[in-house]
């Protein structure tokens, strides 16, 4: 058996193992400081880099209709409706996916379920190739759109996987990178769209183009991605995860900010057409801006979270949520396209940075849980990496559900109003939800801290969430 590194500390990293295949890491310590300097850092951050690849491929395929659509004119006999019904149908499926995608890598591995994860995207991308035409009915059109919903799994186990890898100090920064280099695949689709609808190439050509990437990504997964042993099939895990109430404010509160995300990716272009009377070129000239810079931002919400603690950023971000909200119903009343696409931008910025904040929180609430109960040093830290892990599938897989909400939400709006006001006023609303939810539960009560080493102020530890 090889080791990966050399001394005490490199040590505690070892594949491959002759019993597994592969390239399997044994143990792994990433809390170790010394550990982490020596190996574990250089191989995790590896990993992070395969696994932001293959992410991203993930996202675009997955968005893949949100540029569809735009191709599909009258030739194709798709109502408005029609089209919001089936970019929200693809986005519940990729939501849905998410939670047997996190466990996947436990039972696989997280390299072995990245090379699946990724050659499974081949599936609905030839599919839609193969049916991308006038004259196909929209049941055909419908079944095919499920299918893509598969690349919305990918984040799950993504996230899962890279969790693992990143010592707590540094899961913020980790987590928001790979989630960013994930979310872009969004932009970068769309810009791809751009160019392939301005060069006058069908839909087809742009299938075309991802089919190849597809292949490249699990190719690099299987040549330099690892797996980690620590990281075991525990049903249990899951099943505490689930019991566990934050897990469900998480999920939702990741509903307002990933949700957001991904549910004005797939509408805006869409809201551009039929709202504002946008051609689909001069519709795919602006839908990607929002998407681009939203994803870019999500490392730094994630790094703010580290610096100032998630509960406070993600605060502060549902207010400039809701303010944007608000001037986007003005804009949408008042037809002015300039002030409602700009203000678009910020919103997906402001849920860019809260996605970065939100996901953050997670391992720190489950490590001040550990310290509640007494744990200390590397016992805290796998604990939270436990739950923290188990909990990340569901809480991924709710938020996206907010997609669908964005989605059938215009749909309705447009249906009653012939406009997207009203759906604007519903997620109003809903961000003042979630502003009052974080600060009740994890700001409303900042006595009793718990510090780093699991000491509190108090004499009793007491929960506080304040810092996470």
């Amino acid at each position: 058996m090889s080791t990966v590194g050399t001394g005490p500390a490199a040590q505690k990293t070892s594949a491959p193992s002759p019993k597994r295949g592969g390239r399997w890491i044994e143990q792994w310590d990433p809390e170790d400081e010394g550990f982490w300097k020596a190996t574990g850092e250089k191989v995790a951050r590896r990993n992070l880099l395969y696994s932001v690849f293959s992410e991203h491929i993930g996202f675009s395929v997955w968005t893949m209709w949100s540029v569809l659509v735009l191709f599909m004119g009258p030739e194709y006999g798709l109502t408005p409706a029609d089209k919001f019904l089936l970019t929200s149908m693809v986005t519940l499926v990729g939501a849905v996916v998410r939670v047997p995608y996190t466990f996947a890598v436990a039972v696989f591995g997280g390299r072995n379920w990245t090379i699946v994860s990724a050659g499974l995207l081949l599936v609905p991308t030839v599919a839609a190739f193969a049916v991308m035409e006038p004259g196909t009915s929209f049941g055909t059109f419908l079944l095919i759109g499920l299918l893509a919903g598969i690349g919305g799994g990918n984040f799950a186990s993504s996230m899962t996987n890279i969790n693992a890898f990143f010592p707590l100090r540094k899961k913020g920064w980790a987590l928001g990178l790979n989630a960013g280099g994930g979310n872009i695949g969004v932009p970068v689709l769309q810009l791809a769209g751009l160019a392939v609808i301005g060069a006058g190439g069908g839909p087809r050509v742009l299938l075309g183009i991802y089919i190849p990437l597809i292949v490249v990504a699990a190719a690099l997964a299987a040549l330099r991605m690892d797996n980690l042993a620590s990281v075991t099939n525990d049903t249990g895990a899951a099943i505490d995860s689930a019991k566990d109430a934050h897990t469900w404010i998480m999920s939702f509160l990741y509903v307002g900010t990933f949700g957001s995300f991904i549910g004005y990716s797939f509408a805006f272009g869409q809201v551009l057409t039929n709202q504002f009377g946008r051609t689909p070129l001069q519709a795919a000239y602006l839908t990607f801006i929002g998407p681009l810079l939203g994803s870019l931002i999500r490392p730094v919400g994630g790094w703010l979270a580290d610096r100032y603690g998630g509960a406070r950023i993600t605060l502060y971000n549902y207010v400039g949520m809701a303010a944007a909200t608000a001037v986007l119903i003005f804009a949408s009343m008042q037809k002015s396209l300039g002030l409602f696409v700009a203000v678009f931008v910020v919103l997906f910025v402001l849920s860019g940075l809260g996605n970065g904040s939100t996901y953050k929180m997670i391992p720190g609430i489950f490590q001040a849980k550990a310290l509640a109960k007494g744990l200390v040093g590397e016992e805290a830290a796998a604990y939270g990496r436990r739950l923290s892990g188990a909990s990340m599938g569901l809480i991924g897989a709710v938020g996206a559900l907010g997609g669908v909400g964005i989605n059938m939400a215009f749909r309705q709006s447009f249906l009653s109003y012939g406009s997207g006001t009203g759906a604007f006023v519903a997620f109003l609303a809903f961000y003042a939800v979630c502003f009052m939810v974080t600060w009740a539960v994890y700001l409303r009560r900042p006595a009793g801290r718990i510090t780093r080493s699991g000491a509190s102020s108090g004499a009793k530890p007491q929960l506080s969430y304040a810092e996470v």
